[in-house]
């Protein structure tokens, strides 16, 4: 007699043909993990990494898990190395953000003014990220609101960040990915 939460599906106890589906299984996972993609779709993802400023492994993950196209970068405070008010963020990384052709935009620690590190980096919205304590609903309620508000979907949106905080907004907020300021702006962006 199944107990509660029991799906009616098979039992999971040795049967016939179970060696056939875990080969079946195997054989599918490695042509997925093995395909080969064109050349000129390689070249046109490697053309589209360089304008975005990322690494080629990088795009073609996100692209890969996403199925889109990366049209925007939340870059964070801490990923900028702004820690205070009147802190100016550094001239590399105005640079890497200036010649990346994704469109920027600003999340801000708690206690930061946001517009006069938006206009240093000329990013098209700014705002609060959510505090460290708020509650994964309220951290998803808060980046999914902003992504509304600027009409991006968030896997269209890469973040660039520092903290494990910062890692659960994105995954919280349903962003693409994540890359630490600090390999972005050294111009080795690997996503992890």
């Amino acid at each position: 007699m199944a107990g509660i939460g029991h799906n009616r599906g098979p039992a999971l106890v040795p049967e016939a043909g179970r060696d056939f589906r875990a080969h079946a299984w195997s054989v599918a996972r490695r042509e997925l993990l093995g395909a080969r993609l064109p050349v000129e779709v390689v070249r046109m993802q490697v053309r589209r990494a360089r304008q975005l400023g990322l690494d080629y492994k990088t795009y073609a993950g996100v692209r890969a898990t996403t199925g889109r196209d990366l049209v925007a970068f939340l870059y964070s405070t801490n990923a900028l190395g702004v820690f205070r008010d009147g802190q100016p963020v550094g001239a590399t990384e105005r640079r890497r953000i200036a010649e990346s052709a994704a469109a920027p935009h600003l999340g801000c620690a708690p206690g930061l003014a946001p517009e006069a590190i938006a206009v240093q980096i000329g990013a098209v919205s700014a705002g609060r990220l959510p505090p460290f304590g708020d509650s994964w609903s309220a951290m998803r309620d808060r980046m999914k609101g902003w992504l509304r508000a600027q009409g991006l979907p968030g896997d269209a949106v890469l973040m660039i960040g520092e903290t494990e905080h910062e890692r659960e907004m994105m995954t919280a907020g349903g962003l693409a990915g994540f890359v630490t300021g600090q390999r972005f702006f050294a111009g080795a962006a690997d996503a992890v």
